[in-house]
């Protein structure tokens, strides 16, 4: 077998929709094809011996035991190894269960396809199950468990914490989108200006005057000191002077913590000596200077979560600890303890693995312990200094148990520090008694506090911790996206995305969109290039500026990767016309159309996906979508117009010269087409269609139509404004038309709009696109020999695998089936192309170029035109 692609899925995609995260495989069976697992001998048996656990996989079977029956009558290894990357991620803890495989236009070639939880182990599950199945295909030994321990460690090193991803999950429970800033635990949760930034539990709307005032201990302390809250009594020890003085007034036991410190890392509890007293301070040195030296309270540890200045829950952390029973050591303890099922590797469970660290070594050799020591029987021997989690400690709820006067007091801690969120560490015998009652005391006020303890204590109820967070960003009635307008179809999809933002900016939004030549936030271009794929997508709705996104969105975006969002409010379809077939499997208009129909899909329910009722595949999709649809044509006799007329439904159409939205049967005519620059007085129907879209789209946003009419007359086609689409030139006897059309509808268009040309001689530069169908080639070479005089054909930047004698051929094929015989002669420079066309050109010519470097094309004509005027001046 031989894998020839894998990509990441990481939004809506072909195939689903709603699991947006997928691993798409492109695997070669190679002579696998020939056998399915029920003519490999004993494959049956060593699959289910190395994996048990796929007994669960009920596949198309629907019952338990499924996938193995199916293994037993005969299925392809595309299949086998779609379920074994999906349970080797179960294995390690990223339980997800989502699969498709099928096979491809190309015998033997399958895309194999399942879900995951964090990227980087998907893709490795990709490789690695293929690995697995051809060991069990040969017969040879495969170590699972260094597989599944590779997955865990991949999955620790990449993916979001538990409190962090706590709050993901909530916000995703409410539709509210999420980007993850980098590779660590900052995100984005919202879109554009009603974004709100988090990492961990602190917010962006986390004081940091308040993290710094909670990150210097001495400062807290003296702060709630001030303020009659109960803390420890104690001093700042630097030199061992000090500690002398601070033991002298407050006596033993102490607790010395480094005053930068966290997480326990450098403290000794419970010292009651001064030789041990002197060894804390030097073990606190090497993580502070400065070291807090206080009167150790007895007592029990308890974590008081405040949200929002309102306390959300409590509990009661112990270290990690073993129960002595007389007979196992210590280490034999250990390891029974981490047998529990619910303590895992890192975060992947409630409670996590214990491990003798220094830490563990240093509590056990203050007891004369060592890991063979065999305790007393109920004798507790604790292994960790402090409770934290991801340690071992173990946590029990007791949020109901808090007395109204301690949640007060918390409460009061939090505005007292300014923490939004605020994790306080508080020891006592119980918090049902007021601290002042029981003795216990303040230890330490926390930023950016865990959240697992109270998510999934070991005992007690669960908090939904993360919805306070989410409610204190994003209170009843506050936004958190922005108006998304998503433009896909094969023709037109740059032009009505530049009108549609045009439109939106000029009703006071600032505006994001993306396009086939760059991406812009108002008209400033902030990248160049094509930028229609998710990235692009990703980059307006990341940036905190943006009111109001439009996004152009073509099918290689779709297939690499998914869409760049998650629900759009409206989606346009321009058409869908043959371009691309034969890449990437879309061989057909059926096949092109499922991917479009992705934008469509993602559409929100109470929203609109606007289509071309002149088109005959994206009528297809009419009675087949999920939101709201409006159409538009250019003709209102149209019968699903008419259709929809009769219903009462919205459309736009193009009526007795102008551009018209229609409800029922009401007209609302928003402008004459000859007042509309983009359309060349009407001679470019195709910009016509573009206008209807766009002027459909906005107006079901809610824009007026005066508005909208306003906008549409100020849109002046222009090389700067729309690059590539119509762009015409005037020198003083000739002109020069540069225009992006690459394939045979777009070739259509310009023959129809150049049918409106008056122009004795009419020279066409063309070339023949590498990664198209030979068809297609020669298609476009026909139309070119239908409309055009005089041809130069030109060799394309990137011939895409095809030679340059090659894609002439067909072009010259195409040219001499027209019937017209023009003339024809080949430049493959396309700058000395258009050189060679200008020295052609005679009273009246029109030179089409249709080109596919838009910016080279443009640089050298508008050269020209100044060379002329610079001449003119001077004469």
């Amino acid at each position: 077998m031989k894998i020839e692609k894998i990509q990441a899925l990481r939004g809506p995609n072909i195939w689903s929709i709603r699991r947006k995260k997928l691993i798409q495989m492109r695997l070669n069976l190679e002579e696998l094809e020939n056998f399915p697992t029920n003519k490999i001998p004993g494959f049956r048996e060593r699959i289910e011996k190395l994996m048990p656990s796929l007994f669960t996989h009920r596949c198309s079977e629907g019952h338990e035991g499924g996938f193995f029956h199916r293994i037993e009558m005969g299925t392809w290894m595309g299949h086998v190894i779609e379920h074994i990357a999906l349970e080797i991620q179960t294995l390690a803890g990223m339980n997800t269960g989502f699969g498709r495989t099928r096979e491809t236009k190309t015998p033997g070639i399958y895309n194999v396809v399942f879900s995951y939880l964090e990227e980087s182990a998907g893709l490795f599950a990709a490789e690695e199950s293929v690995k697995i199945a051809e060991a069990l295909v040969a017969g040879t030994e495969y170590d699972l468990e260094a597989c599944i321990q590779s997955l865990r460690e991949i999955r620790e090193r990449v993916r979001l914490g538990p409190s962090t991803g706590s709050i993901v999950e909530e916000a995703v429970s409410r539709r509210i989108p999420w980007i993850r800033l980098g590779r660590n635990s900052l995100v984005q949760l919202g879109y554009g200006v009603n974004q709100q930034r988090f990492q961990a539990t602190v917010t962006g709307k986390t004081s940091s005057i308040a993290v710094e005032i909670a990150c210097n201990k001495e400062a807290t302390k003296k702060m709630l000191e001030e303020a009659a809250i109960p803390v420890p009594s104690g001093d700042i020890a630097v030199q061992v002077e000090d500690l002398k003085k601070i033991i002298d007034k407050i006596g033993y036991p102490i607790v010395l913590k480094p005053l930068s410190g966290n997480h326990g890392r450098g403290q000794s509890i419970n010292v009651r000596d001064w030789e041990t007293a002197v060894l804390g301070l030097e073990h606190a040195k090497t993580v502070s200077e400065k070291v807090i030296v206080e009167k150790y309270i007895t007592g029990f540890d308890f974590r008081i979560l405040v949200i929002n200045h309102k306390m959300v829950a409590a509990a009661r952390r112990v270290p990690a600890h073993v129960v002595g029973d007389g007979e196992l050591n210590i280490s034999e303890l250990i390891e029974r303890e981490n047998q529990d099922p619910r303590r895992g590797y890192g975060h992947e469970n409630v409670l996590t693995e214990i491990s003798i660290d220094k830490d563990t070594s240093e509590l056990l050799s203050r007891l004369n312990y060592t890991p063979e020591t065999i305790p007393q029987k109920g004798e507790i021997v604790y292994l960790k200094s402090t409770a934290n989690l991801s340690t071992g400690g173990t946590s029990i709820d007791v949020t109901d148990m808090v007395h109204p006067e301690n949640i007060t007091m918390c409460e009061r801690v939090s505005k007292i520090i300014g923490l939004d969120v605020c994790g306080i560490d508080i020891m006592a015998e119980n918090l049902t008694q007021p601290l002042k009652e029981s003795g216990g005391a303040i230890l330490e006020v926390n930023a950016a506090p865990g959240f697992r303890m109270h998510l999934a204590p070991s005992e007690g109820l669960p908090r939904n911790v993360a919805a306070p967070v989410v409610d204190m960003l994003y209170p009843p009635g506050k936004p958190f996206t922005i108006p998304i307008i998503s433009v896909t179809g094969t023709n037109g999809k740059t032009t009505t995305t530049r009108l549609i933002s045009h439109i939106v900016k000029n009703n006071g939004y600032r505006v994001g969109f993306t396009t086939s030549d760059g991406i812009y936030i108002q008209n400033t271009m902030l990248a160049k290039g094509d930028t229609t794929g998710p990235m692009s997508a990703e980059f307006i709705l990341k940036d905190p500026t943006v009111e109001f996104a439009v996004l152009e969105t073509a099918r290689g975006g779709i297939l690499r990767s998914g869409l760049g969002y998650s629900q759009a409010d409206i989606g346009v379809l321009t058409n869908i016309k043959e371009d691309h077939l034969g890449m990437d499997d879309i061989h057909s208009l059926r096949d092109l159309t499922r991917v479009k129909r992705v934008v469509l899909d993602s559409v929100k329910k109470n929203g609109w996906c606007i289509l071309n009722a002149d088109d005959e595949y994206s009528m297809r999709l009419l009675h087949d979508l999920p939101a709201r649809v409006a159409l538009f044509s250019m003709d209102e006799n149209n019968p699903h117009m008419r259709k929809y007329a009769k219903e009462g439904k919205v459309t736009s159409v193009y009526e007795e010269g102008y551009v018209t939205i229609k409800k029922g049967d009401w007209k609302i005519r928003i402008a004459k087409v000859n007042n509309i620059p983009i359309t060349m007085e009407g001679k470019a129907k195709f910009m016509i269609a573009n206008v209807l879209a766009a002027s459909l789209a906005t107006y079901l946003h809610g824009f007026e139509i005066e508005d909208i009419a306003n906008s549409l007359r100020t849109f002046i086609p222009s090389a700067q404004l729309t690059p590539g689409r119509l762009n015409i030139f005037n020198f003083k006897n000739f002109k020069v038309m540069i225009d992006f059309a690459h394939n045979a509808a777009g070739y259509e268009a310009i023959e129809d709009f150049l049918a409106n040309v008056d122009s004795p001689k009419k020279i066409g530069i063309i070339s023949g696109v590498g990664d198209r169908r030979d068809e297609d080639i020669r298609e476009c070479g026909k139309i070119a020999g239908r409309m055009f005089d005089h041809i130069i054909i030109r060799n394309e930047k990137h011939l895409r695998g095809r030679t340059e004698e090659e894609i002439c051929g067909l072009v010259i094929d195409g040219i001499q089936s027209a019937g017209k015989n023009p003339s024809f002669e080949i430049i493959p420079k396309e700058i000395e192309a258009l050189k060679h066309a200008m020295s052609l050109a005679e009273e009246g010519t029109f030179i089409t170029a249709l080109s596919d470097v838009i910016s080279n094309a443009i640089d050298l004509v508008q050269e020209y035109q100044q060379k002329e005027i610079l001449e003119e001046g001077l004469h």
